[in-house]
């Protein structure tokens, strides 16, 4: 990552959500003392937005004076040098992204009424994007893949899963935490999932389990507390193949079992 913005690339993360790639970016940019501009992308983002826009207002009074206009975040990082980070390239529409194109091969853009802005040679995009068969994903074109460098992330192996929690939860038992690792792992390789959960489920996991305990009068680590802990964090971050016979929670309360070494007849009535 660092190599590519020294030699003036832009660059592309690719990977599933809660893989690191904000994180990434934030320490690149704390490292080498640089500002980034976030950009979210969605269906929402269009070029006006991207770019800037004249004040009404001011331009009734002023004209299209360049002191009225007001920078998008586009314009922004193009001004100051700053790194450019679009969350979700793929949801953003082509029209948008056409933009980009020039920018990151000229290093300009050519703004109506304003004129031509030239990029500071600091300047760098810098795009995240989730897997293609992510809903409400699409493929970018290839005029954009050819102007990006692409690096692939991944989750984090388990021993730095369980770090990042017990980093995040330092109170938290510490076989507590390994197993709630092992419990999002797995739904991470689940026949019957299509997605799993990131690190972030077993954060909140841990978190709401804590809660839970206290609010029950229970111990932190109780596994049938733990299990409303799970269906509550991991039920709405995992994905099950269309036409699966079974709910998310019939098969988070499996694997739950199987790792903590419990029974589904522990389970209060009308679980799973």
């Amino acid at each position: 990552m660092l190599a590519a913005l020294e030699a003036s690339c832009h660059v592309v993360l690719e990977g599933p959500p809660g893989t690191g790639k904000s994180t990434l970016l934030r320490s690149v940019a704390a490292q080498t003392d640089t500002s980034f501009v976030f950009v979210e992308g969605n269906a929402e983002l269009t070029p006006g937005r991207l770019v800037g826009h004249f004040d009404p207002a001011q331009v009734l009074t002023k004209g299209y004076d360049p002191s009225v206009f007001i920078d998008g975040p586009l314009v922004t990082a193009l001004r100051d040098g700053a790194l450019l980070y679009v969350e979700e390239i793929n949801r953003v529409p082509e029209e948008t992204l056409n933009l980009l194109i020039t920018v990151m091969s000229e290093g300009e853009l050519m703004v109506p009424r304003l004129g031509l802005l030239k990029a500071d040679p600091s300047f760098r995009l810098v795009a995240a994007m989730n897997p293609f068969d992510s809903v409400g994903t699409a493929r970018i074109s290839g005029a954009i893949y050819d102007r990006v460098c692409r690096i692939v992330m991944n989750y984090q192996d388990g021993s730095d899963e369980v770090a990042i929690v017990a980093q995040t939860h330092p109170e938290a038992e510490a076989d507590f935490v390994a197993k709630v690792v092992e419990v999002v792992r797995a739904t991470r390789v689940h026949p019957e999932l299509r997605m799993g959960s990131s690190v972030r489920g077993a954060i909140d996991l841990v978190a709401i389990a804590s809660r839970l305990a206290e609010r029950r009068g229970q111990a932190s680590n109780d596994p049938v507390g733990g299990l409303d802990a799970a269906l509550v964090a991991l039920s709405g971050r995992v994905r099950p193949f269309e036409g699966g016979a079974r709910s998310v929670e019939s098969i988070i309360s499996d694997l739950w079992h199987a790792t903590f070494g419990t029974s589904a007849a522990e389970d209060p009535p009308g679980k799973g």
